[in-house]
């Protein structure tokens, strides 16, 4: 049951979106449009309850419940920025305003990577925030081992990325030089 809400949440989570980016812009309803989007986070209220009463009703913590509360964490980690991703390009497309882009090289590449890393930080601390609330309401060590290894398995995750994020503060990227013969502002554009 645990899992089959997980995937409702998620296309949930799609679904809202659609439909509030579509008020925003397709119905310029844009109050209706930020109150959709609003409603997203109740989706993992809602999984979280359901989580809570399943274990409350005796079941044995697992590796659904290890995943509902990875899952929320990633959504609390890196919900809002996807969400303001697609507004900006949907922005684009309906309105023409510059397309979103993150910066490409050096320092401000290395700046971005690392607000994108903070988010799986909160991803990582959320969840293992909810493991040891479950770990604590089930209260027995024995049936619990499972949420530990879910726990290693954020903080994993959380430390690949940031070797990743890091990587661009180690290694930048640098600003391609101009042709021989051509100056700075006289390079074609080109499709990224």
């Amino acid at each position: 049951m645990i899992v089959t809400l997980i995937i409702i949440c998620e296309v949930g989570f799609w679904v809202l979106l659609a439909v509030g980016l579509a008020a925003r812009y397709l119905l310029r309803m844009p109050r209706l449009g930020i109150a959709i989007l609003l409603c997203e986070p109740l989706l993992e209220v809602v999984l979280l309850v359901v989580t809570a009463l399943d274990l409350k009703n005796g079941a044995d913590p697992s590796w659904k419940h290890g995943l509902a509360a990875l899952y929320i964490g990633y959504t609390v980690g890196h919900g809002h920025r996807t969400v303001k991703w697609l507004d900006g390009h949907a922005a684009h497309r309906f309105h023409g305003v510059p397309v979103p882009r993150p910066p490409r090289y050096g320092r401000p590449r290395a700046l971005h990577e690392a607000r994108i890393w903070l988010g799986t930080l909160v991803a990582g601390a959320v969840a293992t925030a909810l493991l040891l609330l479950a770990m604590w309401y089930v209260d027995d060590p024995g049936r619990t081992s499972s949420l530990e290894g879910w726990m290693h398995t954020a903080w994993r995750g959380v430390g690949i990325h940031g070797l990743i994020a890091l990587s661009y503060t180690l290694f930048p990227k640098r600003v391609p030089a101009p042709a021989p013969g051509e100056r700075d502002g006289d390079r074609p554009l080109t499709k990224l």
